[in-house]
């Protein structure tokens, strides 16, 4: 089996160096850049399977690494910061960041971490292609259209409707999008779910006050309804 490609971005060379020690078995090889304009070029140069990265960081900070590597790709993106508060945690994930992880680390976790992000990314469809009533999805392109309109969704939005159209009319609990969604198991609180749910029906339902597509299932969760 081929090793994995982690490509670490940090301007801290202590969190560098203990990143390399981490990935340095027999499963991966790691990259590493101390700001995250040399971190783009990596990332372009040498294609990894996986993006870890710090959030404050000279020439190009955290959260515009993440949403370019999201426009460029679907490789995942992990957050590493000293910043714990909600409101960071959220426009990371927003950025399109697919998990969060706070310094100080255990780096057993961080494994864990990165092995359930990889698990998740591999479970993608190979159709790229995605159609219910009047909009078409190119979630390679991260495309979408309603009416024949193009309709601007954020790297989370995507990753939300790509996850609904992999598991449609099954039930699913705010705790496990949480999980298998934004990947981050201990999330403050299930009202982001909430408030992702009723953007997606605001931009993608005919009549987002009475949706046919997203629905609530009371005491249960949503399900998606192509």
């Amino acid at each position: 089996m081929s090793k994995k490609k982690v490509l670490v971005v940090d301007d801290e060379t202590q969190i560098l160096r203990v990143l390399r020690h981490v990935f340095s078995g027999p499963e991966y090889s790691v990259k590493t850049a101390q700001d995250g304009a040399a971190g783009m070029e990596a990332f372009t140069d040498w294609q990894p399977d996986i993006v870890i990265t710090d959030l404050q960081m000279p020439v190009m900070n955290g959260l515009e690494l993440c949403r370019r590597v999201r426009s460029a790709s679907a490789v995942p993106v992990i957050v590493l910061s000293v910043r714990d508060e909600e409101k960071s945690i959220v426009e990371a994930l927003d950025s399109g960041a697919d998990d969060y992880v706070t310094k100080p680390f255990s780096p057993k976790e961080l494994l864990a971490r990165v092995r359930a992000v990889l698990r998740r990314a591999r479970r993608g469809p190979a159709v790229e292609q995605f159609y219910f009533d009047e909009v078409s999805v190119d979630f390679g392109k991260m495309e979408v259209f309603r009416g024949g309109a193009q309709v601007s969704l954020t790297p989370q939005e995507f990753k939300l409707l790509k996850y609904f159209s992999q598991s449609p009319e099954r039930v699913i609990s705010r705790d496990q999008l949480l999980s298998d969604v934004w990947g981050y198991n201990s999330y403050p609180s299930t009202r982001t779910v909430d408030s992702h749910i009723l953007t997606l029906r605001q931009k993608l339902e005919r009549d987002p006050a009475n949706p046919v597509h997203f629905l609530t299932v009371h005491n249960a969760g949503y399900k998606f309804v192509p």
